[in-house]
């Protein structure tokens, strides 16, 4: 979603933006054609990758680290035409080989976000052993856990070679950028947060409620590292509040096996952006309790934008969008879960007042117009120091392609 919204938000400008994506990689766990649709700016162009290999496309990459059947398509789309800015996301499965691949001309700038942990860890997401928070690497161990075949390219210099060439790295948060110092990599991030589009401020009460009784709402991927079934025995006996589940994933057999005898948890499955926003206005507080180390939280402001505090485990990033803005508690027992909850649901000032909060940081720090002035300042510092001066800056245009795994 944010790379959705950065390329859209980039087109209405009037910048010319390419997506390099990987259907194969995609396709890889997810055999289904996706069921929503998301229309884009004239300005933007889609190149979808298919080598005709299915899955021993992604699995060579995977073991490599090569681009391999992809490599000619990219670089076709890298000298189709003049790109001022090659901006990579999610390239786990086009191999760190891709970093290496470039256009025939000098004076553009290359730049990496990190949206996970994949430059320092296998698995992306730093979750031990599919059991727990990565505390000390032991990523052959772990790879295996997970069921996944061992990335060989991991212990050669191929990493190190790839990244060389990148002039700068950007990062969702300041714990994501410690992580990976932490974890040995050894080149300088710079902190871009992510962003939401804000409508005008909602009213309270100006709508009905989407729900007859009040609730408490968890939006995301239903997977083990979310943190939802930590939830679920809270509300087991709360009876004051319903627990309202948006979202699907590999998870939720299990999760709705545990939940079967609680009338008190509905799963919503997977909403429209319009049916969540409902949601997240006439919401309690939205429970955020993700047991892995997320790299910054935008469900947190996805929340903010509609004026709704949000309940969040104190882990990763999570816990710096949460104590910056002010804008809900924090937790790290059940028991301080159940505490941050009878607070917000009977203290109607206190929810309001930390809703404001959220949504006036929001619009300062995490707002698309936030989000572009920070981004062309460190794009520009950037190519300063590369090629000496900017090269978009007259005419005020740019051309960027964003090579990526998503589907």
């Amino acid at each position: 979603m944010y790379l959705y919204r950065l390329v859209n938000a980039l087109a209405r400008r009037g910048h010319e933006v390419d997506v390099i994506h990987c259907a194969e990689s995609y396709h890889v766990l997810q055999p289904q054609v996706p069921s929503k649709q998301f229309p884009n700016h004239p300005n933007v162009t889609v190149h979808t990758l298919r080598s005709g290999w299915g899955m021993l496309s992604p699995l060579l990459t995977q073991q490599t680290g090569g681009t391999w059947f992809k490599t000619e398509p990219i670089l076709r789309v890298m000298m189709s035409k003049k790109f001022d800015v090659i901006h990579y996301h999610n390239i786990s499965l086009l191999g760190p080989k891709v970093l290496q691949l470039a256009p025939d001309y000098p004076d553009f700038l290359k730049v990496y976000t990190a949206h996970e942990h994949w430059l320092i860890c296998p698995m992306h997401v730093l979750w031990k052993n599919d059991e727990r928070p990565c505390d000390k690497p032991e990523c052959l161990r772990c790879t295996l856990k997970f069921r996944r075949p061992p990335q060989w390219w991991r212990y050669t210099r191929r990493l190190e070679k790839s990244t060389a060439g990148v002039d700068l790295f950007l990062s969702p948060s300041r714990f994501t950028r410690q992580m990976h110092r932490e974890r040995g990599f050894t080149r300088d991030l710079e902190c871009l947060p992510y962003f939401v589009e804000i409508a005008p401020a909602p009213t309270a009460g100006a709508e009905p409620s989407p729900h007859p009784r009040s609730y408490f709402l968890f939006v995301g991927r239903l997977e083990k590292l979310k943190g939802l079934q930590a939830v679920l025995p809270v509300f087991q006996k709360y009876k004051e509040a319903d627990l309202l589940v948006a979202g699907t994933g590999m998870y939720e057999q299990e999760l709705r096996e545990q939940a079967h005898d609680m009338p008190n948890v509905i799963f919503l499955g997977s909403l429209q952006q319009a049916e969540l926003e409902a949601l997240y206005r006439r919401a309690i507080a939205v429970i955020v309790p993700s047991i892995g180390y997320e790299v910054f939280g935008i469900i947190i402001i996805e929340a903010f934008r509609q004026k709704t505090p949000v309940i969040a485990h104190a882990l990763g990033g999570l816990q710096e969008v949460v104590e910056e803005s002010g804008g809900g508690l924090l937790y790290r027992t059940p028991a301080e879960l159940l505490e941050a909850m009878d607070r917000l649901r009977t203290d109607g000032a206190l929810r309001l007042e930390m809703g404001e909060r959220g949504y006036r940081k929001t619009v300062e720090l995490w707002s698309e117009e936030a989000h572009l002035h920070r981004y062309f300042q460190v794009l520009g510092e950037a190519a300063q120091h590369k090629l000496g001066a900017v090269p978009w800056e007259s005419p005020q245009r740019m051309s960027l392609a964003f090579p990526a795994v998503a589907g």
